[in-house]
């Protein structure tokens, strides 16, 4: 079994893409230095080991597959939320 942290990272544009695309995704060192950044600018993160591991089988920037919608909606419900605490969230 494999115990290093593992991350993946989504970006969404409504006006741009049909559903949100897999940007970024690693595990272990490349896992750190993604959170790194993502804590430098600002970007809101949510643990759900699970999607994570289903994220990490999608090829970066595509987009994510149908069944996976609800689940990634309630991240952006999160990040939605998260946005009303810290305006920068979604700049």
């Amino acid at each position: 079994m494999d115990n290093r942290k593992k991350v993946a990272a989504l970006k969404y544009k409504p006006n741009e893409n049909a559903a949100p695309k897999v940007v970024a995704k690693g595990s272990g060192w490349l896992a750190e230095k993604i959170l790194e950044v993502a804590k430098e600018h600002n970007v809101p993160l949510k643990q759900d080991s699970q999607l994570v591991e289903v994220l990490s089988a999608i090829d970066l920037n595509r987009e994510i597959p149908p069944e996976l919608y609800k689940a990634v909606a309630e991240i952006l419900a999160f990040v939605y939320r998260m946005s009303k605490k810290e305006p920068s969230v979604l700049r």
